[in-house]
């Protein structure tokens, strides 16, 4: 089996998962029953439109990223600092600690496809380099355009600690990462960190690096509460009712990463329409909110605008705030960042 593809679940594995009330005997489940309107009959035109119909559903011109600069990364800050790298790749910055969430960098988010599936911007493992050591290293499932065999690879001399979503432990152990370097987390699960409390939060996805290991592995979000701030990262997930839950149990969030993005009416209870992540939002109780899990891959058939194009008219009419920086921008989630840049882009 090729390397990219991780690892399959062990006896031992499965036992372990088998304590998880999500687990059903045979792989988890989401807390709502999640479906995909694809057969046989629908996957050769989808597949073609993938693959063969691209036009404004990538930018004509790579996106640019923004300079790193370690001095303005590192320096001391009240606020929470982030950095996004397109996509779900976030950068933070939290309490004197540096933590790195879903950093899939990498060229490709199809590798073991016939057809590449190219990000948007160049040159994006090289950013490694030039990053300081990462405390925490954080993945919400072990999907392609999350989990990157490259980008660990590079990032391994660099992180300290990994929390990860229970089963993607078995990835990273294949990859060379040390079992003793790492935490899975079940949903609700949580574990203070140098002062941040990180919790797991669910979400309506999915799982699965090949055709055998399908729901294997748990997906959700990351809560992180400090004395002065609480923050979250959504995860990939479909509308549904865990967002009120979470508000509720969790809430309210000062700022909050929210998907928006490779939505399909095919695969619509797995990822939310922009519309959908502006009410998610309201429903978790977040105070200000970006969204993320677009500009960086075209894995769905829509424009590689529509995602912040929606998500800034409803956010808008909803009345709530938002944000939406430039890639590679550092930035507090309290600036005023609203300037359309992708408008001058083609």
């Amino acid at each position: 089996m090729r390397k990219q593809f991780g690892a399959r679940a062990s006896k031992a594995d499965i036992q372990n998962y088998a304590t998880s009330k999500h687990w059903d005997g045979t792989k988890f489940e989401n807390l709502e029953v999640t479906k995909m309107d694809i057969n046989f009959q629908t996957l050769p035109k989808l597949l073609y439109k993938q693959f063969c119909e691209k036009v404004g559903r990538e930018p004509l011109r790579k996106l640019p990223i923004a300079p790193f600069d370690k001095h303005a990364f590192l320096s001391v800050s009240e606020k929470t600092k982030f950095i996004w790298y397109g996509h779900s790749a976030i950068l933070l910055r939290m309490n004197g600690l540096t933590l790195f969430i879903d950093p899939m960098l990498g060229p490709n988010a199809a590798p073991i496809a016939p057809f590449p599936v190219k990000r948007f911007s160049e040159n994006t493992l090289e950013l490694i380099d030039d990053f300081p050591e990462i405390d925490l290293l954080l993945m919400s499932h072990d999907h392609y355009d999350h989990l990157d065999l490259a980008s660990i690879q590079r990032l391994k001399p660099k992180v300290k600690h990994y929390f990860v979503a229970l089963g993607v432990a078995r990835h990273l152990i294949k990859w060379g990462i040390p079992q003793k370097d790492i935490t899975e987390f079940d949903w609700w699960s949580n574990q203070s960190f140098k002062d941040i409390e990180i919790t797991f939060t669910p979400t309506r996805h999915f799982s699965g690096r090949g055709l055998t290991d399908r729901a294997k592995s748990l997906w959700g979000g990351w809560a992180f509460k400090t004395a002065k701030e609480n923050i979250w990262f959504s995860g990939d997930s479909g509308y549904g009712t865990h967002f009120k839950t979470i508000g509720e149990q969790l809430g309210p969030f000062d700022f909050a990463f929210m998907e928006c993005g490779q939505y399909n009416e095919n695969w619509h209870q797995i990822h939310m329409y922009p519309e959908e992540s502006v009410r998610a939002a309201l429903e978790s109780r977040v105070v200000g909110s970006m969204p993320v899990h677009w500009a960086g891959f075209p894995l769905a058939q829509h424009s590689w605008k529509d995602p912040i194009n929606r998500f800034v008219k409803e956010a808008s009419k909803q009345n709530i705030q938002f944000s939406h920086p430039v890639i590679g921008g550092l930035h507090t989630y309290q600036e005023d960042l609203t300037q359309r840049w992708w408008d001058d882009i083609h």
